[in-house]
């Protein structure tokens, strides 16, 4: 009923020599029979490469991030068009590290998101709180309110092309994990909100990944909740060798 997904956010790592080198790791070592989907985002000078060495395989290319406009002077950014040109119909937006190094806002992502989806484009759109949020108890009003200025705007028929990855800010980069209750807590409030919003049947057809730390020995204990339906995997996805195992802990 919902797609299984494991994408790997290789942030600003690899070189293009880097690159070729680690798809050629992932073509022989990633399996081709599963029904889970595949996806990488590289750093964007070496997006279109990677878009052709992985030509005929089973493995998608996407984006960690795009502009809201359409062109202009926007020195350094890159559009929506000028990643369909080369092949790239998926982007990363609102990961935790663009929220806070760039203090990129909801009502910013928002627009980023409507960018992506007038070019028809398929969103992985981040949201999780950070420690002190949880700390505090307030992590479930973070959700709610990432969820409802980013995306609750939309409309049904939209939605089809929204992901969402659930990053707890404190599990990122930093080794911790949230345990496989807590990642399913919340992702069975991000269903529930999206029931009330829209209907179950929408709730229930949306894909929810976590991102967190994700590594080999812990991914199939996390996949294994009900509503986790994979992984937006950071560290883990610059190694075949681990990626792969995520993949097919699923």
């Amino acid at each position: 009923m919902r797609n299984t997904i494991v994408a790997g956010n290789w942030k600003m790592h690899k070189t293009l020599p880097e690159t070729h080198s680690l798809l050629d790791e992932l073509i022989e070592k990633l399996p081709t029979g599963k029904q889970t989907e595949i996806i990488v985002a590289p750093a964007f000078t070496n997006l279109s490469n990677a878009v052709a060495h992985l030509e005929g395989t089973n493995i998608q290319v996407a984006a960690q991030n795009m502009h809201q406009a359409e062109g202009g002077a926007f020195t350094g950014e890159i559009s929506a068009q000028m990643l369909l040109s080369i092949g790239v119909n998926t982007v990363i937006l609102g990961h935790s590290e663009r929220r806070h190094y760039f203090q990129e806002t909801d009502a910013l992502l928002a627009d980023k998101v409507n960018t992506a989806l007038k070019h028809d484009m398929r969103v992985i759109f981040c949201i999780g709180e950070e420690l002190k949020d949880r700390q505090n108890k307030q992590y479930l009003n973070v959700i709610f309110n990432q969820l409802t200025d980013g995306l609750f705007h939309l409309t049904k028929e939209q939605w089809k092309h929204i992901v969402i990855a659930y990053e707890p800010v404190w599990a990122i980069g930093t080794g911790e994990t949230a345990t496989p209750k807590q990642a399913q807590e919340i992702h069975a409030f991000i269903r529930q909100e999206i029931d009330r919003k829209y209907d179950k049947n929408l709730a229930n057809s949306t894909s929810i990944l976590y991102g967190g730390s994700v590594k080999p020995n812990n991914a199939k204990e996390i996949f294994s909740q009900p509503d986790v339906d994979g992984g937006l995997i950071g560290g883990a996805a610059l190694s075949a060798d681990d990626f792969s195992a995520i993949v097919n802990a699923i």
